[in-house]
């Protein structure tokens, strides 16, 4: 199983950050520890959304398509707040 999932930081500036995993809770614990990706450190994380996809190609081609829909990224940034 892969997740597609989107970071809300808890700073005031509410920043958002969408990646894919095997195992969302260790990589929540990599963004939060300064160790995830270089746009994640420094700053703490909750996930506000995640799916469940059956095969990694798939899971890459949403992720791909929810980083680019800045839309649905407000829309879902908007429901977390």
């Amino acid at each position: 199983m892969y997740f597609v999932y989107m970071l809300l930081s808890l700073d005031s500036f509410s920043h958002t950050y969408v990646g894919y995993t095997k195992n969302l809770s260790q990589r929540l614990k990599l963004h939060n520890t300064g160790k995830g990706a270089k746009y994640t450190k420094g700053r703490s994380w909750k996930i506000i959304y995640s799916k469940k996809y059956t095969s990694k190609s798939e899971a890459i081609k949403n992720e791909h398509k929810l980083k680019k829909n800045y839309l649905l990224r407000k829309r879902i940034k908007n429901q977390a707040l």
